[in-house]
């Protein structure tokens, strides 16, 4: 359970999910164990009747299936305000780099400790797009890869959830070549 009771009645409610070490102003960090995406519990306990503007989420949906990435979205639009959104990275299953490929497959690239160890889908476009819609979502593709290769960016603000593995922060993307990108959306309440 995370604890609200210092945010005014008034005051936006923003959180990230899995935030491990981000902290950004007026965004509340929440980890696994005090928030779980399918623990409908630990929504109802952290939020009751408070409903949430926005939702951050950078690489935490690839550690479920497509079916639990569902549920979790449910709770998620149960607990949003009309119009509230996720802003889901995920790594992109069309990002034709082998590397990067083999760095996020399902199952990870090798050692159990590795964080890739627990990845259980590689979405692309088409199955986020899906999964979100499938729990009410309106969907807007912000940065994807498509199946022929091509890259696809639209001007998006980071003060509405910051996201570092993008092609404009990420590091490993340097002079024009995009070493590692997310498949990056945001999930509107209707």
């Amino acid at each position: 359970m995370i604890d609200i009771s210092h945010i005014a009645p008034t005051d936006p409610i923003k959180i990230i999910i899995g935030a491990s070490s981000q902290s950004y102003e007026g965004w509340i960090q929440t980890q696994e164990n005090e928030l779980n995406l399918l623990r409908l519990e630990d929504w109802e306990q952290s939020f009751k009747d408070r409903r949430i503007e926005a939702i951050l989420s950078e690489h935490v949906w690839e550690h479920m299936t497509y079916e639990e990435g569902v549920q979790a979205a449910k709770i998620c639009y149960k607990y949003l305000h009309t119009k509230g959104y996720i802003r889901c990275a995920v790594p992109d299953g069309y990002f034709a780099n082998e590397d990067y490929q083999n760095l996020v497959k399902i199952g990870g690239p090798g050692p159990l400790d590795h964080p890739a160890a627990s990845h259980k889908i590689v979405h692309n476009h088409k199955t986020i797009t899906r999964m979100f819609e499938e729990a009410g979502f309106e969907v807007e593709l912000l940065e994807y890869w498509d199946e022929d290769g091509h890259f696809y960016f639209q001007d998006w603000n980071p003060e509405n959830g910051f996201i570092y593995r993008s092609s404009r922060y990420d590091h490993r993307n340097q002079n024009g070549n995009l070493g590692f990108t997310s498949l990056i959306v945001d999930a509107i309440r209707k």
